[in-house]
Order: C-alpha cells, then structure tokens, then sequence
C-alpha cells in the first residue's frame, strides 16, 4: 500500500509539472477554466490560488454569461458565477436547494461552531428570528451609537492627535480592527476588550488568536484535497496545531464571559446580545451561545473595519454614503460566499448544475464586471451611486455585499451607520495621507477580505481645527 501510495504520488507530480509548463506556453483560445483530463481544473487551481481573486475574476470576465464550472478531480464540480440572474436564483428564488451545506460547515465549525453563518435549517431560522428582532430595536440601535460615539471621543480620536504632533505613522488598518473590535464585543458581550486604548492585555489576545483563527479556517477552502487538512488535523500538527491554539483562546474569552452573565442574578435583557439570546432560551447552552456570539464578532469586527454625531445628519452625507458603497464594490468584505446544491437545476443563464455540487457567487469579480457597471468599472468612481445628488439604491443582487435574499445581512444600516460616522468625524479634523501613495497594497483572503500589511498612513490636524 505504502509502494503504491509513492508511486501514485510520483505520478502525479510528474504530470502536475507537465501540465504546469504547459500550461503557461498555451493562450486561453476558450473561456472558462481550463480542463485537462484526469485531473480536471486542479492544476489551474494549485497554479493560482495564490491569486485565487484576480484568476476567477478574469476567467469569469471572459466568459459570455459571466458564469464558468470549475472541474475537480471527482465527480463534485464548482458553478463559479458572477451573474446577478444567477445570484438571486440561488439566494432567492431556488433558496431552498443552495443551503450552506455539510462540507462548508465542517469546514468553519471548530471556529464559527453551529452559529447563524454557519448553519442551515431551523437552527438557522431560529437564530435569525430573534437576532431580526433585536436589531430592529430602537435600544440596540442607541447602544451601538453610545458605545461608537465613546470609542470615537476618548481613544480613537485621541490616537490620531498625537500622531499627528509627533509624526508617527499609523496602521489604519488595525486601528479600525481594534475600534470595530471593542464596538462589537460590547454589542456582543457588553465587555470593554480595550484593545484599541492598549488596556486590555487579554482582550488583545483574543482579537490576535480570533484574527488567526479566522486566516487558518480560510486555508481549508485553499486545500487542494480535503483529507490533507483532516489529517493534518488528526495528527495536530502545522496550521491545523496553530488554529486549535487560536481557537482554544477564543473559545475561553468567550465561555468565561458567558459563564458570568448565566450565573448573574440580575440579567438585564434589553442590555446587549448576549443578554438577549439568554433570555429568549433559557436553555441554551453555553457552547451554543458562544457559537452565536462568535459570528457576530465575526461579522461586527471584520465588515466594518474594512469597510459611527448625529443620527440624522449621517442620514443625509449622501456622498459619503456613495464613497463607501463604491469602496466595496471594489473591495467587498466577502469577495466570494459557496452554497451547495441539493437537487439538480439550470440557472438563468442556462448553465447546468447537478446534486452536491457547490455554486460560489463571486461578488469581487461582479465589481470588475464591464456588463454590470461599464467600460470604467474598474475606477473608483461614487458619483455611479448619485442620482440628482441623493444616493441610490442599488439591486442586491447586482451589489451582494451585504448578501440578499433571506439571509440579507442584518446589520446592514447599523454598518454604514458606523463606517459613516468614523469617515466623517477622521475627515473632518485630519488629513490622513498613505505613507506608500503609488503602490496598491495587496490583498490578504481570509473570511473577509483584508490589506496584507495593513495601510500605513500619516495624519495632521486640519488648518481650520489646528488651535
């Protein structure tokens, strides 16, 4: 078995390394993604998941329907599409047949456990109907600015001026990881984590082993075989070692949080999530409430950072509100989401997918699609959004950032809401240049999308507001 294994393994490297010069000696005569026999797409993926983005982006681009079917080795093949047909078949019409799926959610279940963004169903459903009510609350919607409106006058506002009287140069990147990270953990927990004022040493590493945890569960979709990252898993070594660690930093933050608030007398159930979910089931457990938890950390920290002062006057920054919305057509939170498929179908444009199968809507790619937004889509351009000044909206399924269909994101207004907010009050007092202006940072594919490196940038106080 073991003589058979190498040779099989010597094989395959051998025809790997054919297939690899040939295929840089031979033009793309065809659209979609290359198929060779045998191994189908693999050695187009191994070649390019460094660059997974830009690869599918430009073969989808050049595909008729903006749709193409990644081959693998094994009768479970990939739709990749970035067709807004497509798109709302799948998140709406057909909602049914393209649930998350068992793989992706064994995929991301050690980190994000069975909570809402990784589970389907009636667990799903439930978790949904009480976090939909909640965030339709006036008293959530007042905590969330409170907590912004502290954040924003005692640390961050802070950090900016003795930058800007000392030179210093600042990682807006991780400042507003930091700052969105406090914000949710109070939403969460109502936990002041301190990690944006320094303060708090174990709130700072939970953010550093959440941040890793949510890198290395992303590495499980790059595998170019399942059972590499399950062995490596069952042996407990390499990156599967080092997310158990993250993971197990994670999880104690958390449980000792809960534990707490469970065993507090006097629970007030109008004070944050946590407090929330506990009251509506009493029986939860506290690994269940965790779960939960998480993935709105996960989705708290990560889309408004990389995307809080009056209510009503952020209402009506219709501008700023086109800037930000451009910004993530271009650079979205979450470049690319996978559902799979239960039942044989046809989308829109015709193309065929079968049971099991999994489809990836390619939200990154549709920013870059001529078809959908001109022969400029590629310039960063908010006046698109303005219609006689005045912001429009924009087909969910053109512009699925927030994703749509039933699992429309929920925090969707209070995002922009904080992005607003933390855009506006940085402009007006300070002018915030990046250290490197002719270099376009990288990207860094985790869950969401991030700057490898952070953004370097130094600040000075406005004329009008220097004293």
């Amino acid at each position: 078995m073991e003589f058979f294994s190498i040779v099989l393994f010597l094989f395959l490297s051998l025809l790997f390394s054919y297939l690899y010069f040939h295929s840089h000696t031979r033009k793309h005569n065809n659209t979609g993604f290359k198929i060779y026999p045998i191994v189908g797409s693999l050695p187009e993926f191994l070649i390019n998941r460094h660059r997974f983005l830009e690869w599918t982006t430009l073969v989808l681009c050049e595909c008729p329907t903006n749709t193409a079917v990644l081959f693998s080795p094994t009768s479970v093949h990939s739709v990749v599409t970035a067709n807004p047909h497509n798109i709302e078949h799948i998140l709406k019409t057909r909602f049914g047949n393209y649930p998350k799926g068992e793989q992706f959610i064994s995929l991301l279940v050690d980190f994000l456990g069975m909570g809402i963004f990784n589970s389907d169903g009636d667990l799903w459903k439930v978790q949904r109907k009480t976090a939909s009510y909640e965030f339709n609350t006036r008293s959530l919607r007042n905590f969330v600015m409170e907590n912004v409106a502290v954040e924003l006058q005692t640390r961050l506002l802070p950090i900016f001026s003795r930058a800007s009287e000392t030179d210093r140069i600042l990682d807006l990147q991780d400042l507003l990881e930091r700052f969105a990270f406090d914000n949710v953990c109070k939403l969460a927990f109502n936990v002041d984590p301190g990690c944006l004022s320094g303060d708090g040493t174990t709130g700072t590493e939970f953010m550093t082993a959440f941040e890793d945890a949510a890198m290395l569960s992303s590495q499980r979709f790059m595998s170019a075989l399942p059972k590499i990252w399950k062995i490596k898993k069952l042996f407990n070594v390499g990156t599967e070692r080092r997310l158990r660690e993250s993971i197990a930093i994670v999880h104690k933050f958390a449980d000792e949080i809960i534990q707490s608030r469970m065993e507090a007398k006097n629970l007030n159930h109008d004070e944050d999530l946590l407090s929330r979910f506990i009251g509506v089931e009493d029986n939860n457990s506290p690994e269940f409430l965790r779960d939960i938890i998480i993935s709105f950390i996960l989705a708290g920290r990560d889309t408004t950072s990389s995307a809080l002062s009056c209510y009503e006057e952020l209402r009506e920054m219709h501008y700023l509100h086109a800037a930000i919305s451009e910004s993530m057509r271009l650079y979205p939170p979450v470049p690319v989401d996978t559902k799979a498929c239960l039942n044989d179908d046809v989308l829109p444009d015709g193309t065929v997918i079968k049971k099991n199968w999994f489809i990836t809507y390619h939200t990154y790619a549709m920013g870059r699609t001529e078809s959908l937004w001109g022969k400029d889509c590629n310039e960063f351009k908010p006046e698109r959004w303005l219609e006689n000044g005045v912001y429009r909206k924009e087909n969910p399924f053109r512009f699925p950032v927030f994703h749509a269909g039933p699992r429309m994101c929920l925090g969707k207004d209070m995002a922009y809401i904080q992005m607003k907010s933390i855009a506006a009050c940085l402009i007006e007092r300070f002018e915030i240049d990046p250290v490197d202006k002719d270099t376009c940072p990288k990207h860094l594919l985790s869950l969401t999308l991030r700057m490898k490196g952070g953004l370097p940038v130094r600040v000075r106080i406005r004329a009008r507001n220097a004293t």
